[in-house]
């Protein structure tokens, strides 16, 4: 989807089950199926309006008839999380050791065509890796629900129709045009698919057929997948060569309220008001930087450049673009922030949350499959035990929890 892609997506999706740990708001009641004929009629409205932006009758007929709706989505696009997650519990599962190993992998096994890839478009291996890390886990977690069934029904029921009925057309137009196969086409509940999570929109602006085989698949194609995020970066802005940003060190009593990711100062600003890069190295004679600190002042603080907004731009959410950063940085064979969380509690790794399941399974708890995705059971179960133990009853999985468990 990208450019600005309104929430939820895959990512969005993934980090309500993954990374939300802490308190939310129960689920509503499941929606009721729509009245027979209803979402029939709803699509026949549709033709016409497909008609006019490329979209062949024989194509909607294909694809729409006896299609049912799946009113699933419609409940995913009421739920919203009532606590946002803390920034560190977010980073801790998306940007692990294991993220990385898997990622250098990636590197190696995909060098040749990343280094095209930069030759082409000027941008990094390692930031392309990092997206795909954090996008689909390196393809192995594209999401399930067929674009035209999940696109069709939310062009015709809840919120926001006029923009699922955008998406929806590029989906059918897409099929149309022979890119994907109807029963590759699947992905997140709100139409975001592929290894890089593209939404139909954003594909057709920006894939490409980097392998020449005359489509653009961002399903079963790694390198077209490679190059379209490529693609992406570069017209979002991105600066070959240039890093994304660093961590830094702000003096004593720094105020840093009125900052942030577009209040761009000059380095000579940021060397004046005596803001240091975190390893002790000098800023950079030129060029300007908003200091982001997404913990506040006391936590790890970032001088961050124009290709942190060219990250931003894939998903307009900071966390998200400092994840990417960061794993970028990781794959290059960087280590953790210097700059502790400002908490006693930090944030649990994919394999430590699996580690947490056991345990809790072990303690007789229902939760389902151990898969490191803290859902509503596991959140029950956690807050069972986080008063067994005598801590607070929060729902939350941090390092407290786990070391408790491990030795109770």
């Amino acid at each position: 989807m990208k450019a600005r892609r309104p929430a939820p997506h895959l990512l969005a999706a993934l980090c309500t089950a993954l990374f939300a740990t802490a308190g939310q708001a129960q689920a509503p009641s499941p929606t009721p199926a729509p009245a027979p004929q209803e979402f029939e009629n709803c699509l026949n409205t549709l033709r016409a309006p497909a008609r006019a932006v490329g979209v062949s009758e024989a194509t909607f007929t294909q694809h729409t008839l006896g299609l049912a709706p799946d009113m699933s989505v419609i409940d995913k696009l009421n739920f919203q999380p009532e606590f946002r997650t803390a920034i560190w519990d977010y980073l801790a599962g998306l940007v692990d050791d294991q993220r990385v190993a898997e990622g250098q992998a990636m590197l190696a096994l995909h060098a040749e065509t990343l280094r095209r890839v930069q030759e082409r478009f000027g941008v990094d291996p390692a930031t392309v890796v990092a997206v795909w890390g954090v996008e689909s886990n390196f393809g192995q977690t594209f999401g399930k629900s067929p674009l035209v069934q999940s696109l069709g029904t939310l062009s015709c029921f809840g919120r926001r129709q006029a923009y699922f009925r955008t998406e929806f057309y590029a989906t059918l137009r897409i099929l149309q045009a022979g890119h994907i196969a109807p029963n590759r086409l699947v992905g997140s509940w709100a139409g975001a698919f592929g290894h890089t999570q593209f939404m139909p929109s954003t594909f057709e602006r920006l894939a490409v057929d980097f392998d020449g085989d005359g489509r653009a698949d961002l399903m079963d194609s790694t390198p077209d997948a490679l190059a379209s995020t490529a693609n992406f970066l570069a017209k979002a802005g991105w600066q070959s060569g240039q890093p994304w940003g660093f961590e830094v060190k702000l003096p004593p009593g720094f105020n840093a309220s009125s900052e942030g990711r577009r209040t761009k100062r000059t380095m000579e600003d940021w060397v004046a008001r005596g803001v240091k890069r975190v390893d002790g190295s000098p800023l950079p004679a030129s060029g300007s930087a908003g200091l982001l600190t997404p913990a506040g002042p006391q936590g790890p603080a970032f001088l961050v450049l124009r290709n942190f907004d060219a990250i931003y731009s894939y998903n307009a959410a900071e966390s998200y673009g400092l994840a990417i950063a960061h794993l970028s940085d990781r794959l290059r064979g960087g280590g953790p922030f210097v700059t502790p969380w400002p908490t006693d509690d930090p944030g649990l790794s994919r394999a430590e949350r699996r580690e947490v399941q056991t345990l809790l399974i072990a303690r007789g708890h229902d939760i389902g499959e151990v898969d490191g995705m803290l859902g509503d059971k596991s959140r029950v179960a956690i807050r069972a035990e986080q008063a067994r133990l005598g801590q607070e009853p929060s729902g939350r999985a941090g390092q407290k929890l786990l070391k408790a468990l491990r030795g109770s």
